[in-house]
């Protein structure tokens, strides 16, 4: 399968791994949830390392299959890979967890739309620590950090007006913010 699909060979590719009927194969641990309390044991040093480079080996069918049902180890690389289509997909992955969601908003090397996508979820985009992240990230798009810029925080606030790391028009935003909350 080549680097690019179609937008009727990707709904397909979904629909079949939807029904189980996908082409691709791919072993259970990369699909199950590690258990939270164990510790790496200490030969397993390289454990990410090859799992980072049997990702990169893997068509993009392959990647979308795992960014739908993987695992987070999966899902922490795959939301960098390049094809903005997996990353699209790691956000539609059902055990995505909120925690997940603050760390990718907060994520200054991820795309601008994967930033808007996160902005326009109605769940996620309630979540204050997710709200702070997309504003003081700045690759976030200037019109969804600014949707967010009210519901922040004084000390947020104050930190948004003095930083020299986002867009001038969310700095000033916040200044005009803590004029108003202050008079």
């Amino acid at each position: 399968m080549s680097d690019e699909l179609t937008p009727e060979q990707v709904a397909e590719l979904v629909e079949q791994i939807d029904r189980g009927t996908d082409p691709y194969q791919l072993p259970p641990e990369l699909i199950e949830e590690p258990e939270p309390a164990k510790a790496p044991a200490p030969d397993e040093g390289e454990g990410d390392h090859s799992l980072y480079y049997y990702i990169l080996k893997m068509t993009v069918g392959e990647k979308l299959k795992l960014a739908l049902r993987g695992n987070r180890d999966a899902r922490n690389i795959l939301i960098r890979d390049p094809t903005r289509m997996v990353a699209r997909f790691v956000l539609q992955n059902p055990r995505i967890t909120d925690d997940e969601v603050v760390a990718i908003a907060r994520n200054r090397n991820l795309d601008a739309e994967i930033l808007r996508i996160i902005g326009e979820h109605r769940e996620w985009s309630h979540h204050p620590q997710v709200r702070a992240g997309l504003v003081t990230n700045p690759k976030t798009p200037v019109a969804v950090a600014l949707r967010f810029v009210g519901t922040l925080n004084e000390r947020e606030l104050r930190l948004l007006a003095k930083s020299k790391n986002i867009s001038s028009a969310i700095s000033s935003s916040a200044k005009r913010l803590l004029m108003q909350r202050a008079g």
